[in-house]
């Protein structure tokens, strides 16, 4: 079975600190931001986030999740607006080490390095041909973001027990009250 890269599995987690069933958002504010960013070592523990810091990274987050491979149509707007957050974004590009081309440039703020960081894993799953893999759970009150470790890529649910029965128990009384009408 085909495991995901860090990048892969930082891009995933990312996108998932908000459950979109619940509401709960693991980087709701500057300062849970600024643990959840320590904790996967993309900043040190001295950081400290400005509201517009925040939000780039909230940007950010909408945009790779309405990125990811999914039936519902794209909302080109969240796409817009997670450019606009990465074009802040210092990145350099590397020949010396080919397990990290693309790394956030010296100097910069701590809070761009951080997503500068994320960029350049969303850019390794993209390049690497990962994101693919990594899609957002088809049933629309769910939205998870799951790694597709099938062999055809045909994997479209988070959980086939859960959002999986929801989506076909839907579908299934849907045509039943169709037939009775």
């Amino acid at each position: 079975m085909l495991q995901p890269s860090p990048a892969a599995e930082l891009v995933e987690a990312f996108t998932n600190t908000v459950d979109l069933e619940s509401g709960d958002d693991d980087v709701a504010t500057t300062d849970a931001l600024a643990r959840w960013l320590t904790g996967r070592r993309l900043a040190e523990p001295s950081l400290r986030l400005t509201a517009d810091d925040h939000r780039g990274f909230l940007d950010l987050r909408a945009g790779i999740r309405e990125a990811l491979d999914t039936d519902d149509p794209v909302a080109p707007h969240r796409l817009a607006v997670a450019d606009a957050a990465l074009s802040q974004v210092p990145l350099l590009v590397r020949l010396s080490d080919p397990r990290a081309p693309l790394v956030p440039a010296p100097g910069g703020p701590p809070a761009r390095t951080a997503l500068a960081r994320l960029a350049a894993a969303w850019a390794e799953v993209v390049f690497t041909g990962e994101v693919h893999r990594l899609k957002r759970c088809a049933e629309h009150t769910c939205g998870w973001v799951f790694w597709d470790s099938s062999k055809n890529h045909s994997r479209r649910w988070c959980s086939m027990r859960v959002c999986g029965n929801r989506t076909k128990s839907r579908r299934y009384a849907a045509r039943q009250r169709d037939l009775t009408v």
